[in-house]
């Protein structure tokens, strides 16, 4: 059962889709306090459990942390973060009382969650203008399934976006990309996709191309997808400020651009300098920035992704400026030059610290002007600089920070239907708030080459699920630092069953495209064992999506009475007959892993071969090494298998191998791949492991 509560004048974002009625008086759980703000609280048992959140930092279970919905352009995710790319404010909570709680507001919004006090949940926001969604269900995943039915359809990318794909910070010409290419086929690693970084464009200018770099890009395009590989062209949020640029002169002239409160058209610097941002949430300018993406499509491109729009800002010249009277304030204090020896920049910072007054003095001055030069990018004050106009209305940006990303992606996903309605493209954002999942997948962000985000990429996987984000994977081998062979092979592993499987990394990084490193036959294995898998796994992605089902699930959403499954957070389900434990430590040989019920430990080899052990319910040590991919499959079940291809269209899925327990049934949802019949009876088919 579902219930909606209104308070105040909520702003309208869209994320649920069915309509719910509004139920009268308060919640039957928790108290709410309207009186500054709104403030949920709910006093929680010793062992109830929290989850959701989406793309949140730390564990599954939520508990013990204090999390902030509010998208944030940060690649350092660290454990003390609280904000990170999304905002998903979608929770569970699941011991004493089982309930699920969706608020739907557009603004930051604190889930403290036993972080100041135990046992306390709280969850507030500034204003209380939102609806609040108050979810009963038999079990937590009867929850999910229900919210999940209430915003609407997951997207469904095309077939071939299953395939693994290769990116990089710094591809600039036909070269660089003809160099991957080669790299993957003369290697015989399977491909499907390239993707385009900035590099591509005329000055980091939307929908251009640069025209030194790509002077016949249609032709490239031909010539790239003749050797069974698609471009995947990035567009950033912020149009350059240039006279002579279409897409600038269009947008100022509608009227189609984000504007300061007098009117003028706000101004951010990112990438290509100063830029404008589309206000994505004007239907009109939505439609109008939309179409523009036909400017590669036109020219053969079938799939994007869309960056920096939380929206990133590195500085507003009103930032600029204030740093000006700063700098000008602190160079014009006598003292300045005893501000910054190091005695005085060890104490400056402590605000009880009174050795001299010249010592207060200086350090008064250099750490505001320090502070001010870290708080140019992505500033508090610049969001609140800027506003959107819809239904007529102005509205201040941060009343509605969350929902950038989400209409920029909208905006993509609705001139698609528009540019060929009966087929699928690839897209998938960095930014996102819950009703965005109709449009795109996400990809985790800018993540590091660090061990410990294997492991918050795979805690981050069925919770995104959770809010109805299916096509969703991290950056494998991680975007910034330098990865090694090592970490690349195990993150690689996991990434075999993550619906968006690539690798991307960072300008200036070390390469970490599977060819740059020694014995290639492991790289051609692993990678060669996501496409062995792509029947089952792009099947069981169909069947989450066309149910509001899950393909990640959390081990107690399918062992609910098992004490110790619940507990298990580094093990993850798989749709309905497999369980993934990968290897994310340093050095490790294998891993513990929790079984709830007996299950056939699976290893795909690098001979090509397939072992496979029958383990009782119970803990176990399994020995993985690092050419090895395992799986581990549900007693009574199987899955299918396919022969490895060099891309996805390549794969023989008609004659197709079983794996599992002998006379154990499967049934295969296949479609087109591209197409949008997916209610076609004849897309199933029942297959058996003999």
């Amino acid at each position: 059962m579902i219930q909606k509560y209104v308070y105040g004048k909520p702003f309208s974002t869209e994320a649920v889709v069915t309509e719910v009625p509004a139920g009268e008086g308060t919640p039957a759980y928790g108290k709410i306090d309207t009186e500054k703000g709104f403030c949920f609280t709910y006093i929680m048992e010793e062992t109830d459990i929290v989850y959701g959140l989406g793309e949140a930092n730390r564990g599954l279970n939520k508990r013990g942390y204090c999390y902030i919905s509010d998208c944030t352009d940060d690649p350092n995710h660290t454990e003390d973060k609280r904000s990170l790319y999304g905002a998903h404010n979608f929770i569970v909570i699941y011991g004493r009382e089982t309930f699920g709680l969706f608020f739907d507001y557009p603004s930051a919004m604190t889930f403290d969650i036993g972080y100041t006090k135990m046992d306390t949940l709280q969850v507030s926001c500034a204003d209380a203008d939102l609806n609040l969604f108050v979810i009963e269900g038999d079990s937590p995943y009867d929850i999910v399934k229900q919210f999940r039915k209430i915003i609407g359809r997951s997207y469904i990318p095309p077939k071939y976006a299953f395939g693994f794909g290769q990116s990089r910070w710094g591809y600039k010409t036909k070269e660089d990309f003809r160099k991957v290419a080669d790299g993957y086929r003369e290697n015989k690693i399977p491909l499907d996709m390239v993707y385009m970084d900035i590099d591509y464009m005329q000055d980091f200018k939307d929908f251009t191309l640069h025209e030194e770099n790509f002077p016949d890009f249609a032709e490239f395009v031909r010539e790239m997808k003749d050797r069974n590989l698609r471009l995947i062209p990035i567009i950033d949020a912020g149009v350059k400020v240039e006279d002579g640029y279409d897409v600038y002169e269009e947008g100022v002239k509608n009227r189609y651009f984000c504007q300061r409160e007098d009117g003028s058209d706000f101004v951010a610097a990112v990438w290509p300098g100063n830029t404008h941002f589309p206000d994505v949430l004007n239907a009109e300018a939505r439609a109008w920035f939309g179409d523009k993406y036909r400017v590669l499509t036109d020219q053969g491109i079938e799939g994007f992704w869309n960056d920096m729009n939380e929206p990133a800002i590195f500085y507003s010249p009103e930032g600029i400026d204030e740093l000006k009277g700063m700098l000008k304030q602190f160079l014009e204090n006598e003292n300045y030059n005893s501000g910054i020896n190091a005695g005085t920049l060890a104490v400056a910072p402590t605000s009880d610290t009174n050795d001299s007054a010249e010592t207060e003095n200086a350090g008064a001055s250099i750490w505001p002007l320090m502070g001010k030069i870290n708080a140019l990018a992505n500033s508090k004050e610049d969001y609140r600089r800027f506003y959107h106009t819809v239904n007529g209305e102005r509205i201040r940006h941060d009343k509605v920070h969350n929902l950038f990303g989400y209409n920029m992606t909208r905006a993509a996903g609705e001139a698609f239907e528009r540019i060929d309605p009966e087929k699928r493209f690839l897209m998938f954002s960095r930014s996102s708030y819950i009703g965005m999942h109709r449009y795109g997948g996400i990809w985790m962000g800018d993540n590091k080459s660090w061990w410990s985000h294997i492991l918050l990429n795979l805690k981050m996987l069925p919770s995104l699920n959770m809010c109805g984000f299916l096509y969703t994977g991290a950056d494998l081998g991680g975007f910034g630092a330098d990865a090694t062979r090592d970490l690349l092979l195990r993150w690689l592993a996991l990434g075999v069953f993550t619906p968006l499987m690539r690798d991307h990394a960072a300008a200036g990084t070390r390469d970490q495209e599977c060819y740059q490193f020694e014995n290639l036959d492991d790289f051609r294995h692993v990678v060669g064992v996501r496409y062995r898998l792509i029947p089952y796994l792009y099947s069981e992605y169909m069947k989450a999506a066309l149910n509001d089902d899950l393909y990640f699930k959390p081990l107690a959403f399918a062992y609910p009475e098992d004490s110790m499954a619940v507990q298990v957070e580094d093990q993850m389900m798989l749709g309905n007959e497999v369980m993934i434990a990968p290897v994310y430590t340093q050095n490790a040989r294998g891993r513990y892993v929790y079984l709830p019920e007996e299950m056939k430990f699976v290893k795909f080899l690098p001979d090509g071969s397939v072992s496979e052990e029958t383990l009782p319910k119970g803990h176990h040590y399994v020995e993985i090494a690092l050419n090895e991919v395992p799986l581990f499959i549900r007693s009574g079940k199987c899955i299918p298998l396919a022969e490895s291809a060099e891309y996805v269209e390549a794969l023989d899925t008609k004659h197709l191998t079983m794996l599992g327990y002998p006379g154990a049934e499967y049934t295969l949802y296949e479609d087109d791949g591209i197409g949008k019949d997916y209610e076609n009876k004849e897309n199933y088919r029942t297959l058996k492991c003999c």
